[in-house]
């Protein structure tokens, strides 16, 4: 026995082996928690994309709107302090300028105190620490200005084009040139030539050509150069700004140059004076070498034109103009703008801190959904384990438990129903046992008393008498009649028990089988009746079984009857209308029954069988009486067979009892199809 138990062991220890757990990868909770961290990236990734995107649009679209807002404020201010040269009387505007955009502007001097602000109240925010741009006509910022000028912007000139200073005509002179102007477009009309009258910042009206193809006035005789000869002033204030010019240059130790009326310096060339839209960048011109002598007379000796010198006469020219300019426009002044609460304007930087929270906006996502995902599949998994943990019991021979029921989902219901498959293997285990228990005992007795019959005769002390042979005969008939009813279990069991179905009248079959069992009957002194009426019912059945199934029934019942008492078999119909040819006897008379089911039913009136062991009537080896006395039951497997044998017919087998009145058994089988009429 230690040597089997030893090697049982063994066995075993890979069984336990197998019991533990998956790897994480493998298991069910890996599984759940990957696919829910790829979810949960995925959604995290998607909604930031969105997100991002949504408001990306939406900040540079309010970006955009409030740097064109930002910039038309500081064009207007950059136009005010081109034409003022001062900032008195800014005050109305910068509040038109802040009731048109909807936000907060104030000027301050570069020294930070205030020249207007558009937030009069005294609990105002404090100005931000940097400001929003520096209006400055002699040096503006080209991007505003650009954007302020509709894309027209002022190139690589600083000098904002509506500060001319000087250069401003009289009202008399701009009437003057006005009208010559109208002739001039009168003229080129005449010739088919489209053309407008445009007066720039410093009152000068000259003439454009539609279609910006001024090459086409050439072969008209309208003659356009009397609108570039310059007035007594503009030469005054040409004059002033080469004296400037050519201190800066002397300065630099390099000689002086003349100015034409565009601010160009060589020979004259057809373009606009200051203040004028178009290229206002100083560039040099040289004169052509067929001008006639009193043009190309300069008023000072020309340097050589080198790159060098332009590049230095340009620097000077640039410096003569803001010192020309300082005294007709206003200082340099501070802008800030803002919304009406004191913010600047609002933007969206995705500096490495603004990549951080989102980065860590994401990660606390992830992780909750991680956190949820592993709280959600430890209650999922841990019902799962207790189930794994109780089958691989059950498979290595251990004492079968139940698992705890956690709900109703279908975790809960799976658990539920693996406890009532435990409970019920357990009782087939316990059913198995106590088969092989009863088979063995049911098989030892008869074997027990042939070979003592045979060793007495054997050693002399019986002798080989008549009745000594009976006894043996006796004894292997009933070691048979067990083989037989295992062997028709078996067949049962696995579907190959052979049936000859015919039809069978009822009445006759339960004749016959009453006929059998009546001299057993009269012996125990219990009355046996039939009670079925002629014709009675018919089906369709193998006779034989059929005789087994009752005569098993009845058997069983004048062994439980007490002498004095009664056995009745009874057959009807049950289920149809009265409508046929078949009989019942309820109710005291004859009534005429249609095709249904056939009942029949084996009553006695015996001790009857307890509440409790009702259930278990038709289980095999199953005996009220646990001694297993063969004076009082048998085999324990006729009731069982006929349940069996009933089943294979299609019907059902039942029992009812009153303890202390006695029990009935009832058969139900299908009936035959009544015959058709003649």
């Amino acid at each position: 026995m230690r040597r089997t138990r030893g090697h049982g062991t063994r066995e075993q220890e890979p069984r336990r082996a197998d019991r533990a757990r998956l790897p994480l990868r493998r298991s069910l909770l890996g599984r759940l928690l990957a696919v829910s961290a790829l979810v949960a990236a995925c959604s995290v990734a998607a909604t930031a994309w969105i997100a991002v995107q949504t408001t990306s649009g939406a900040i540079k679209q309010e970006q955009g709107q409030n740097l064109t807002a930002d910039a038309r404020i500081y064009d207007t201010l950059l136009e005010y302090a081109a034409r003022n040269p001062t900032w008195e009387g800014v005050g109305a505007t910068v509040r038109k300028l802040a009731r048109e955009s909807g936000r907060r502007v104030a000027l301050t001097t570069q020294g930070r105190q205030p020249l207007a602000d558009s937030a009069t109240e005294p609990t105002a925010p404090a100005l931000p620490p940097q400001a929003s741009a520096v209006v400055d006509p002699l040096s503006v910022d080209t991007v505003l200005a650009a954007r302020g000028a509709d894309g027209q912007g002022t190139g690589a000139d600083r000098i904002d084009p509506r500060a001319v200073g000087p250069f401003r005509l009289s009202a008399a002179d701009s009437r003057a040139l006005r009208r010559t102007a109208d002739d001039k477009v009168a003229c080129l009309n005449r010739a088919g030539i489209a053309s407008d009258v445009v007066v720039g910042a410093s009152g000068r009206p000259r003439v454009q050509i539609v279609g910006n193809d001024p090459g086409r006035a050439l072969g008209t005789r309208c003659d356009l150069a009397a609108l570039d000869t310059p007035t007594r002033s503009e030469r005054k204030a040409l004059d002033a700004l080469s004296e400037l010019a050519d201190a800066c240059l002397k300065r630099q130790g390099r000689e002086g140059v003349r100015l034409n009326n565009d601010l160009s310096w060589g020979d004259p060339a057809p373009v606009a004076v200051p203040g004028e839209p178009g290229a206002v960048v100083p560039r040099p011109v040289p004169a052509p070498r067929d001008a006639p002598a009193e043009q190309a007379a300069p008023s000072v000796e020309m340097p050589e034109l080198t790159g060098e010198n332009d590049r230095a006469i340009a620097s000077c020219v640039g410096t003569a103009r803001s010192e020309q300019l300082s005294s007709y426009v206003a200082s340099p002044a501070l802008l800030f703008i803002g919304d009406e609460g004191g913010a600047t304007l609002p933007g969206f930087d995705l500096s490495p801190a603004n990549t951080a929270r989102i980065a860590g906006a994401a990660a606390l996502v992830l992780a909750l959904t991680v956190g949820a995902s592993v709280f959600a599949g430890a209650r999922l998994v841990r019902p799962l384990h207790a189930l794994t943990g109780a089958a691989q019991r059950m498979r290595d021979g251990e004492q079968p438990a139940s698992v705890p029921v956690s709900g109703d989902d279908e975790v809960g219901r799976l658990a539920a129903a693996f406890n009532d498959m435990s409970a019920h293997r357990a009782r087939l285990e316990e059913q198995r046992k106590a088969m092989v228990s009863d088979v063995a005992h049911e098989l030892r007795t008869p074997l027990s008393n042939i070979r003592g019959w045979l060793e007495a005769a054997q050693d002399g002390l019986a002798d080989p008498d008549p009745a000594f042979v009976s006894s043996l005969l006796e004894e292997a008939v009933l070691l048979q009649h067990i083989i037989d009813d295992l062997q028709d279990l078996a067949a049962a069991d696995a579907g190959a028990l052979r049936l000859h179905p015919e039809p069978v009248e009822v009445r006759e079959l339960l004749g016959q089988v009453a006929a059998a069992h009546q001299a057993r009957a009269e012996n125990a002194g219990v009355t046996l009746a039939v009670t079925a009426t002629a014709p009675g019912p018919a089906l369709s059945a193998d006779p034989v079984r059929l005789r087994q199934a009752v005569g098993n029934l009845v058997s069983n019942a004048v062994r439980h009857t007490p002498e004095g008492g009664r056995v009745t078999l009874r057959a009807y119909v049950a289920g149809r209308d009265a409508s046929g040819p078949y009989a019942s006897e309820e109710g005291g008379g004859t009534v005429v029954m249609g095709g249904g089911t056939v009942v029949i039913e084996v009553t006695d009136t015996g001790s009857g069988i307890p509440a409790d062991d009702l259930p278990h009537v038709f289980d095999r080896f199953w005996r009220a009486e646990k001694s297993r006395s063969r004076r009082t039951g048998g085999s324990g497997l006729g009731l069982a067979i006929v349940r069996k044998l009933v089943e294979a017919h299609g019907g059902t087998a039942e029992a009812t009892s009153t303890e202390g009145e006695g029990s009935t058994f009832a058969l139900r089988l299908p009936a035959a199809e009544p015959p058709s009429a003649p």
